[in-house]
């Protein structure tokens, strides 16, 4: 209803990472954009639902974490246009499933060198994405006993397509540009954090139903079977990266939790599938679609 006149949607750090000289935001329109990113949160919101249900998480199949998949990636304005963090999330759900078939393999090796491969594309897409290699790590320590070939597995599937980026970077003359690309890793991480609470109201009643939703798993944590618990655990690792990682990012943009909206929308789902009162639940999800349209056009 109210497009901006251009868009910047972050795209040109991948270029530049890519020494391709290409700027995005004056070949999208803003309609297009955000066509786009409907269309992919769309498609993220079905893949993600197919491995809820898949895995049965929730008890039942049912369409409700693709339906708090879409109001998650909708919460801020800029979630609604084509960003990086957007296309990230692709690649945590492929990581994701990949984890999760690793589970069922007695060695693994192959598998973690994949995910180490697609950490290290995700890097070259958003920079903070680095910081989910220690989800590949993490994920070995919930799901499987230790074998430290998977570990390194990981570590050289990652260091793979950054050796070929150094090549790549060393024939086109510009390998100080590629020691340049890790030096976020130096950054040391804010502890003092300046926000206008305002901004963030919005948020309120996700986070009420939030902990709603940890202690219904904590009610039913033991309960459950093991692969759902596992996958529980493998998603508060996802929510606590991608929340921590924001700092790699020299000019902050509150698309970065983006990558949030996965765990997040579990909690979400898991609440509004195994709350008894109608009347709460329901309440609930019409303050939450509330304050998101109020704050977005109010």
């Amino acid at each position: 209803m109210h497009l901006p006149n251009n868009v910047n949607s972050g795209f040109l750090e991948l270029f530049s990472r890519l020494l391709i000289p290409l700027n995005i935001k004056d070949d999208l329109s803003p309609t297009l954009n955000i066509t786009l990113a409907g269309l992919i949160v769309f498609s993220q919101a079905l893949l993600f639902n197919r491995i809820i249900n898949n895995l049965n998480v929730l008890g039942k199949s049912s369409f409700i974490p693709a339906l708090f998949y879409i109001i998650c990636s909708s919460v801020f304005s800029p979630f609604l246009l084509l960003s990086p963090p957007l296309i990230c999330n692709y690649f945590i759900l492929f990581i994701i499933h990949k984890i999760l078939q690793a589970y069922k393999e007695s060695v693994s090796i192959s598998s973690l060198f994949d995910l180490g491969l697609v950490v290290a594309i995700g890097t070259i897409f958003y920079f903070p994405f680095v910081l989910f290699l220690v989800l590949l790590w993490a994920s070995l320590i919930i799901l499987k006993p230790f074998n430290w070939r998977e570990w390194i597995g990981a570590l050289i599937g990652y260091l793979t397509i950054v050796f070929f980026l150094g090549v790549y970077y060393f024939w086109n003359g510009h390998l100080l540009d590629f020691y340049e690309i890790w030096k976020p890793l130096s950054n040391k991480f804010p502890f003092y954090i300046k926000i206008n609470v305002m901004d963030y109201i919005v948020l309120l009643p996700i986070v009420i139903v939030m902990i709603l939703g940890f202690l219904q798993i904590r009610q039913n944590f033991f309960r459950s079977y093991i692969l759902i618990r596992k996958f529980l655990q493998l998603v508060f690792f996802v929510f606590v990266i991608a929340a921590l990682s924001f700092y790699l990012k020299s000019d902050f943009r509150i698309n970065h939790f983006l990558l949030c909206v996965i765990p997040v929308s579990t909690l979400l789902s898991y609440y509004f599938i195994t709350a008894k009162k109608k009347w709460a639940y329901e309440s609930f999800f019409l303050i939450i679609v509330g304050f998101i349209i109020y704050f977005q056009f109010f």
